[in-house]
């Protein structure tokens, strides 16, 4: 059977979602957990790899096993038990056995935090700025990124995809009592491209460029043409659409 498993992480403690060497992952977290609670080894698949130290308010994987009704009915409870505290587990649901939980998801949503004041209690989960960027600029910035496809200025240098191609549906900034929070959904996104993105606009709101610059930036397909690429603590992966075939 199959299993789309829908979690939430604070990833401040982890080296991003993949599995990797000498570093700890919250792929390699929660196959460990799932292993040893199941008492058989479990692979797990997620819907992206987010970076070193980026969070998610909403990650899916999936993963095969033969539960009965009763560990199936547990094993959320289970595993939020067995975890730590920056993992926490929403929901389990079997799915199609043919369905992936990153090939068909059909959108996904990043949020990016800003604040204008410095927080103890929140210093890896927003960047602080001095100084407010003129939000408004920046929203007629991030409209131009509706009208394009090809957002390889966007992409981190050297990386291994077939396409630069990207539909984004919705990019918007909102302000908030002491900062504001971007948004923005697609139905792909290539390596560090939010970070980047976010960094452009940034330059728009402190009005080092104009928004139609923009433009120009993206047509260049030029990485060296766009902005700094904003740290990973103020980013979240939000929200993972499917379509209702992939369940059952």
């Amino acid at each position: 059977m199959r299993y789309f498993l829908s979690l939430a992480y604070n990833g401040t403690l982890y080296h991003g979602w993949q599995r990797q060497p000498n570093a700890t992952s919250v792929q390699q977290t929660l196959e460990e957990a799932l292993s040893t609670l199941l008492r058989q080894p479990i692979a797990i698949m997620g819907a992206g790899r987010t970076d070193t130290g980026v969070h998610a308010k909403q990650m899916v994987a999936h993963f095969d096993v033969e539960l009965t009704a009763k560990a199936e009915a547990n094993l959320v409870h289970m595993l939020n038990r067995f975890l730590n505290e920056n993992i926490v587990i929403y929901s389990l649901q079997r799915v199609k056995e043919n369905a992936h939980a990153r090939f068909d998801a059909t959108h996904r949503t990043y949020e990016y935090h800003i604040a204008y004041q410095k927080n103890p209690f929140r210093h890896n989960t927003h960047i602080t700025l001095h100084s407010p960027p003129d939000i408004a600029l920046m929203n007629q910035a991030a409209q131009y990124l509706l009208q394009h496809k090809d957002f390889e200025a966007f992409s981190k240098t050297h990386t291994d995809v077939k396409t630069f191609l990207c539909d984004i549906s919705h990019a918007h900034w909102v302000a908030t009592k002491d900062g504001a929070i971007f948004t923005i959904t697609a139905n792909r996104f290539l390596r560090n491209m939010v970070r980047a993105i976010v960094g452009t606009l940034l330059d728009v709101g402190s009005k080092k460029i104009t928004p139609e610059e923009v433009n120009r930036i993206i047509a260049s397909k030029d990485r060296g043409q766009a902005g700094f690429s904003v740290p990973a603590c103020g980013l979240y992966l939000t929200e993972i659409n499917y379509p209702n075939e992939v369940y059952n």
